[in-house]
């Protein structure tokens, strides 16, 4: 599939890449700046002298948009729970990725393109690919949590609050597919009274599968954080740029105020 394929499917929330979890990127890989690759593009400049002047200007990188996707491709990587989606800014991303990838094909069929902006053109179709990468990485990454949990999330209405419209539905799918699965491969054997999954005896593991808070993760303080409290009783501090691993269930809050991030 083509990236102007994937992106259509990705806008219109149809986009479904296969499951797993993907390979880490070094957090290391995407510096400020490289950020330029989100200037403003236009989408079909008169000229192709104000194309090259727009996707070549010296300004100061905006790298804010990369670097708040980095950050919420990092906190969902590590954390255990289906965190909120960020459907606004990848949409804006994407929208940036397409009007520079329209002015970089534009400039490169243009003849009188100097040899120093082919280089600089290929420096930007490099940090395009780059963010491609991460906008994959994020996505799947979701995507394999939501059919990791996703009769989990059919029952649950504030997990559903986090979720973009296609994930919700692709939740309740698959949790009806795996259901019908389930019950035709064993459940439909068993005896009345356990051939379901909402079941949930006494000493016995429940047999819908929930996020578990509890797992330790890294936290790094991106500022001066309210006290907290550790499961042994302890007081922590954690001023700008601590460093701490503790359960998640602790640091949920912060991280959904975006006072700390996973590493």
């Amino acid at each position: 599939m083509d990236w102007e394929t994937e992106y259509e499917l990705v806008k219109s929330g149809r986009y479904v890449p296969e499951a797993g979890p993907s390979r880490a990127l070094p957090k290391q890989a995407v510096h400020d700046d490289d950020a330029d690759v989100f200037n403003d593009v236009p989408m079909a400049p008169a000229a192709q002298e104000e194309r090259r002047d727009t996707l070549f200007q010296e300004e100061e990188p905006l790298g804010t948009p990369l670097e708040q996707l980095t950050r919420h491709w990092m906190n969902e990587r590590h954390a255990p729970d289906i965190l909120p989606a960020q459907e606004d800014l990848l949409t804006n991303l994407l929208d940036h990725l397409r009007r520079q990838s329209e002015a970089v094909q534009l400039l490169r069929g243009d003849p009188s393109t100097s040899e120093e902006e082919h280089i600089r053109i290929m420096l930007v179709q490099t940090e395009v690919e780059r963010v491609k990468f991460i906008v994959r990485s994020y996505v799947r990454t979701r995507l394999f949590k939501i059919e990791r949990y996703a009769r989990f999330i059919t029952t649950n209405a504030e997990i559903q609050t986090r979720l973009t419209a296609a994930e919700r539905d692709h939740a309740s799918r698959h949790a009806k597919i795996t259901d019908q699965h389930f019950y035709l491969s064993v459940l439909q054997s068993l005896p009345e009274k356990q051939s379901h999954l909402d079941d949930t005896p006494l000493f016995v593991p429940p047999m819908v599968t929930e996020p578990d808070k509890s797992r330790p993760v890294f936290v790094h303080a991106l500022q001066k954080c309210p006290r907290i409290t550790v499961p042994d009783g302890t007081k922590l501090d954690m001023e700008k740029g601590h460093i701490s691993l503790m359960p998640y269930s602790i640091v949920e809050q912060l991280v959904a105020r975006g006072e700390v991030e996973l590493i």
